[in-house]
């Protein structure tokens, strides 16, 4: 039984679509949609340390994206917004085992296979290690 689900959203089309799924999940299964923001501060940090203002600026780009996200679910639907920074991969994992997740609803980059293998890819990292199901929407 799904409960709970898991949308990492990025601000990407990819990561819209998830939305959309997400939501029909949700209604079929009455069950509580989570957002989740994650800051990645590997592609930002250029020095050892970053500044309050970027760190800022990250934030509250993130906060446009949730809200975003938040606004896209119809009233009825259970639902709570979530921000964090660090390797996206990891915090997704790491969020959705502590948070009890039963599904995790997140946008694919459309990679092809090849660049998928040489570049890495969240999406392809998150159905390797995840412990629950995952639904990868392109």
């Amino acid at each position: 039984m799904v409960q709970n689900i898991l949308v990492p959203v990025d601000g990407s089309e990819g990561s819209d679509r998830a939305v959309t799924y997400a939501i029909a999940m949700a209604e079929a299964c009455s069950a509580k949609i989570n957002f989740l923001y994650v800051a990645n501060i590997n592609q930002l940090a250029i020095n050892a340390c970053l500044s309050d203002a970027i760190l800022e600026a990250v934030t509250k780009a993130g906060n446009v994206i949730l809200d975003r996200a938040m606004e896209m679910v119809p009233s009825g639907i259970d639902k709570e917004a979530f921000s964090e920074t660090g390797s996206p991969a990891v915090v997704i994992l790491d969020f959705a085992a502590a948070g009890n997740m039963d599904l995790i609803v997140m946008g694919s980059r459309g990679l092809g296979l090849v660049k998928g293998v040489l570049l890495g890819s969240v999406s392809q990292y998150i159905v390797e290690q995840s412990k629950c199901p995952v639904m990868v929407v392109k």
